[in-house]
């Protein structure tokens, strides 16, 4: 996969590049805000197995694919859940500062809309999980599930009672696939190669990696993909580096009309 595109040639319409700082700061604040409310979620545990016994029994009626099937395909060697772990716990969020300081650097207007609606999505997410926690695959019984990071590692989580760094029970969405999903569709807006269609691999890739770790249910990947495409709606898409303005047609009539009115003159001096 590649992000390479052909460089766009600076103008007067090229967007300023945000202050460094200013960003920095608005980042790193939006997500001490976002770690912070997940925590108090915390202690909402039996209402968390209650709505997990719910959504498992949603996914039943609306005849979803059992989760159980992809861990299967992923237990069929260590290394390959050992690979789906990692890819869990060490890919998501350097991917994303990646993804949004590549933008910075390269396609400033493409950085400020994105940077929107990670933001849109991660506040609507934070939301859903005050209102309705939910406890993930891994710790429901019934799902016949097992936790992959703990048995073969590696795992980003503690035990849930002692776990004070994050909030186990905010399961609904999953801004593991949200996140990449954006990564995916903002990469392909912004560059313009044949082969920018791949980096929908990640989005692939990782849902796979969430449901087969037991870290999140369909229902998960299925909101998280609503609260992103309400995002995108609403916030308006950049204009393709390159795209021809609307005054160069008026330009080429006029263009046009002064070689009409020097035609005659010109069959005339050659007489």
């Amino acid at each position: 996969m590649n992000a390479r595109s052909e460089p766009a040639q600076a103008g007067p319409d090229t967007p300023a590049r945000p202050p460094l700082v200013r960003e920095l700061l608005l980042v790193a604040g939006l997500f001490l805000v976002y770690k912070f409310g997940r925590r108090l979620a915390t202690g909402e545990t039996a209402e968390a197995f209650r709505n997990a016994h719910h959504v498992w029994d949603w996914e039943r009626v609306l005849r979803l694919p059992d989760e159980g099937a992809v861990q299967s395909l992923l237990l069929h060697g260590d290394t390959l859940i050992h690979v789906a772990n990692t890819y869990y716990a060490a890919v998501h969020f350097p991917a994303t500062v990646a993804f949004l300081v590549w933008l910075y650097l390269r396609r400033p207007a493409h950085y400020l809309w994105a940077r929107r609606v990670l933001a849109a999505v991660t506040g609507a997410a934070l939301v859903l999980h005050l209102l309705f926690p939910l406890a993930p695959p891994r710790m429901l019984a019934a799902t016949g599930l097992i936790d992959t990071a703990r048995l073969f590692g590696p795992s980003v989580y503690g035990p849930p009672r002692t776990d004070t760094l994050s909030n186990q029970f905010a399961a609904m969405p999953s801004l593991h696939f949200g996140w990449a999903l954006m990564l995916a569709i903002g990469l392909i807006v912004a560059t313009r190669t044949r082969r920018r269609w791949l980096w929908l691999l990640h989005p692939l890739v990782t849902l796979l990696v969430i449901v087969g770790t037991a870290n999140h249910y369909w229902l998960d990947v299925i909101v998280a993909t609503a609260l992103l495409g309400l995002a995108l709606a609403v916030l308006r898409l950049p204009e393709r580096p390159g795209r021809p303005r609307c005054a160069l047609p008026h330009r080429r009539t006029e263009v046009r009309r002064r070689s009409s009115a020097e035609r005659p003159e010109l069959v005339g001096a050659g007489r």
